[in-house]
């Protein structure tokens, strides 16, 4: 068998109907839209009209709210500092905080702060400022005689007018 005897199996491809050529085409006149009107253009749809009855999407209830002000921290557990300092990319000796672990490569950025989770094993004795740390996370830090700081991120007030 050569390249230029290769085909598809027959009926695999199937040729693009077109669309508006005449009555004999059957796809003529409305081309498959059916009458006239604003279902008849294109990008003018209404998305979700049911014909006057309430739309699902406005009949669903609607719970909680997007707290605007919320701080947005970044997540790191011990085992993955674990990992960083067994690479060589975080010293044991120097403080860690937020830019440390994103010039190593743990953190792609820091946003509001970084949050201290207990999940992994550490080995290392290290000193680490973070915004916000969990219990089981403290407790690990400290057992293997480490420090963590916590300094919780200044909140922005939003002005009363």
């Amino acid at each position: 068998m050569k390249l230029n005897q290769l085909s598809d199996n027959a009926g695999s491809r199937k040729s693009r109907i077109r669309v508006g050529r005449g009555i004999g085409s059957t796809k003529g006149k409305t081309a498959g839209r059916g009458g006239k009107g604003q279902t008849a253009r294109t990008g003018v749809r209404i998305k979700g009209f049911e014909g006057g009855q309430m739309p699902l999407h406005m009949r669903m209830p609607k719970r909680g709210f997007n707290n605007i002000f919320r701080l947005k921290l970044v997540e790191v557990n011990i085992g993955r500092l674990q990992t960083a300092i067994d690479a060589g990319k975080l010293g044991t000796g120097e403080k860690i905080d937020g830019a440390a672990l994103v010039k190593a490569g743990v953190l792609r950025r820091a946003r509001d702060g970084v949050r201290l989770l207990g999940n992994g094993e550490l080995k290392a004795k290290i000193q680490i400022e973070v915004a916000g740390a969990s219990k089981s996370a403290i407790a690990a830090v400290e057992k293997a005689g480490g420090q963590v700081i916590v300094n919780k991120p200044a909140v922005e007030e939003p002005a009363k007018a």
